[in-house]
């Protein structure tokens, strides 16, 4: 099983070198790395040709935005898998695409995805968020939950069946993907209870309470453009669960579940 990486970058020096280190270094081997730049200016060329490998791939050019450089990646990925990673993220450990590809394989499902720890922008070792995903349902959705997208890793033949990233939802497109895949098309998912990311607090990637608040907008034309309708606190809940995330605790190990995201 072939694994496609992809991360986007624009002025990302400061970081990206932990991040592709932390791809590169996996001893899961067969997997490809794309890295699409919005062509930057602070080095972040540099620091990504002095750690490539040599099976990287390296795109850089002017785009329209993140989710744009994403459906380049995605349309360039010749792997079985596809996932993302941001360029102020890392993968938790060295086992993570060997533990997805395990999931995958073992259970036959179309996507799988973690758990994601918010941590210090300066010490990477003090956690200041836990997001516990926990396991999905057909109600899931409905209940405000959502998957941290940096853990979620679905099958090639998704994408290019259902589509990729819609331009149109801002902020919200990669919402709008998984509930489009997971509630609207029922792609089966498994959930595997440990962190498979650690997101540095303040970067590009992250949200805000209130900016997801602001968002709620951008979240409602998700389900519109799927035909799909949220319960009247959907998108009450969606925001608010996140204030949990402050608050964690390290949960206790348990076995993967396999749901089908059947209504």
């Amino acid at each position: 099983m072939k694994i496609s990486i992809i991360t986007v970058s624009l002025n990302s020096a400061e970081n990206i070198a932990d991040c592709i280190k932390s791809v590169v270094s996996q001893d899961y081997q067969d997997f490809e790395y794309i890295l699409i730049d919005g062509g930057s200016s602070d080095g972040t060329i540099e620091i990504i040709n002095k750690w490539r490998t040599r099976d990287s791939i390296v795109l850089s050019e002017a785009d329209s935005g993140f989710y744009d450089a994403l459906n380049k990646g995605i349309g360039m990925a010749s792997g079985d898998v596809i996932g993302i990673l941001n360029a102020d993220d890392v993968y938790a450990n060295d086992r993570v695409l060997k533990k997805v590809a395990v999931c995958l394989e073992e259970g036959m499902v179309d996507s799988c995805y973690g758990d994601l720890v918010y941590v210090d922008p300066i010490d990477s070792g003090h956690v200041r968020r836990y997001w516990r995903a926990g396991n999905y349902s057909a109600k899931s959705f409905l209940q405000g939950w959502m998957p941290p997208h940096p853990t979620f890793f679905v099958r090639s033949k998704v994408y290019q069946r259902y589509g990729g990233f819609n331009l149109e939802l801002g902020t919200a497109a990669d919402y709008e993907l998984m509930l489009r895949f997971l509630a609207r098309y029922k792609i089966t998912t498994s959930y595997i209870p440990e962190v498979l990311v650690k997101m540095r607090m303040g970067g590009q990637s992250n949200a805000t309470l209130l900016r997801r608040l602001a968002a709620n907008r951008m979240d409602r034309k998700a389900w519109q453009v799927n035909g799909l309708k949220p319960c009247p606190w959907t998108l009450l809940l969606k925001p608010l669960s996140k204030i949990g995330q402050y608050f964690f605790r390290e949960p206790r190990a348990q076995g993967s579940r396999i749901r089908k995201s059947s209504c």
